[in-house]
């Protein structure tokens, strides 16, 4: 397949990578501000809040493994995507301006339906990127363009609620889900008007449960699967818990937008430098050093108190560069056992792809689903400034993540031969 390689250039990496922007503006209100919204806007309880995210992930356990085996049926990837946008657009739009009586049952069905939608839709994507880009190095910059893409639209969903707002958090969301649907029309356009197909593929005729119980089944597959479970929910409680953390830690809610945006303005900056990286020492050395990078991170923050905001927006910026790491080289390492497994030209993307949304969204269920009633269950409660409360949040925030980590990196350390199939060779095309 590397004689595709010359006809894969720039502008076509670019027009791949552009879908991920919308879809990661998508992302970021669903766990980062509608928990905030209903809570605090419509009244709901921290805990309720979290456990319907909870359940709506044990859902996401059936049908995204289900979507990625169809979506392997079909072997029809531009299609799925453009079947999905839609009804993701309307789900965000009813899901960001709810009903003054608005209740759980409200909440659970329309982040049902932005899940299913979002699972389509990104299941299929990430399939064609994996599929789409003949060599190892390739693959790394197609996933580095799309989530480039993706972090700058994580930037636009964090920063404009604060500008749209005028004063009130949740007229700007209700503001934000109209503007996500030109944005998604141009970025979604152009992906799947400009991007390259993918090399064909045989459908597959497999059963469902035969299908991804093989993909589990596949000794590399599942293992990097357990450790980007590990890492990503290291990852995903301090996603639930940060406007919590600024707003009674740091006393300084008004500066949340902008720390979200240095973090993620950050962590897109970094992606062409852990590529760089990952050419020279391999992605899954680069991905350790991004880990570590994390650890100590947010081990400083857990000793920052009120007022300390520049120490924390560094904070933001080196936990932000740790990101690119955690972004690029998962997907990347993904992509090439895909290479050496699919010696048959059988579609196997989809199936594989279906376990790893699954793992993806449920990182951040389990994150606002454990951490937020733990926090309530400690004593937190949002406006908080009791010394005990506010240590419970701490704690939550930045040192259960450290210890996640840790695990993470003795996971990937230990089967470092399995889950990286260039480790040895240092071969990178």
């Amino acid at each position: 397949m590397t004689n595709l390689a010359p006809a894969f250039g720039r502008s076509a990496v670019v027009a791949y990578g552009a879908l991920g922007l919308p879809l990661a503006f998508a992302a970021l209100p669903l766990y980062v501000y509608v928990p905030r919204l209903y809570a605090d806007g419509l009244g709901l309880s921290l805990a309720t809040v979290g456990l319907v995210l909870l359940g709506v992930r044990i859902f996401d356990a059936v049908s995204d493994p289900l979507i990625g085996w169809f979506s392997d049926r079909l072997a029809g990837r531009r299609m799925l995507v453009l079947s999905a946008l839609p009804v993701l657009a309307l789900g965000m739009v009813g899901l960001l301006r709810p009903p003054p009586d608005a209740g759980a049952l409200w909440l659970g069905a329309l982040v049902t339906l932005v899940s299913v939608a979002y699972s389509v839709a990104t299941i299929a994507y990430n399939a064609w990127g994996a599929e789409v880009a003949p060599t190892s190095a390739l693959r790394t910059r197609v996933v580095a363009s799309r989530e480039a893409f993706a972090l700058f639209g994580v930037v636009l969903a964090a920063a404009l609620p604060g500008l749209l707002a005028g004063g009130d958090e949740s007229r700007g969301l209700a503001r934000l889900a109209w503007l996500f649907i030109p944005i998604l029309i141009l970025c979604g356009g152009c992906t799947l008007l400009l991007a390259p197909a993918a090399p064909p593929r045989v459908c597959r005729r497999q059963a469902v449960f035969g299908s991804l119980r093989a993909a589990l089944r596949c000794r590399p597959f599942s293992r990097l699967l357990m450790v980007f479970a590990a890492n990503g929910i290291a990852a995903a409680i301090p996603s639930a818990t940060v406007l919590f953390f600024v707003a009674d830690v740091l006393q300084a809610p008004q500066l949340a937008g902008l720390f979200l945006v240095l973090y993620f303005f950050s962590a897109a900056l970094s992606l062409p430098g852990w590529a760089a990286v990952s050419l020279r020492v391999g992605k899954l050395r680069a991905w350790l050093a991004g880990m570590v990078l994390a650890i100590a991170v947010f081990v400083w923050a857990s000793l920052l108190g009120a007022g300390e905001t520049t120490a924390y927006a560094l904070i933001c910026i080196l936990s932000g560069v740790a990101l690119g790491a955690d972004l690029a080289l998962p997907p990347s390492l993904l992509a090439d056992l895909l290479a050496r497994d699919e010696e048959d030209g059988q579609a196997r993307a989809g199936a594989w792809f279906g376990w790893w949304n699954f793992v993806t969204k449920a990182n951040l269920a389990l994150a606002a689903g454990l951490a937020l009633p733990l926090l309530g269950g400690l004593g937190y409660e949002p406006g908080t400034r009791s010394a005990d409360a506010l240590a419970a949040l701490t704690l939550v925030y930045a040192l259960v993540p450290v210890g996640l980590k840790c695990l993470a990196i003795m996971l990937l350390w230990h089967w470092r031969d399995t889950v990286d199939p260039y480790f040895r060779t240092g071969e990178t095309v």
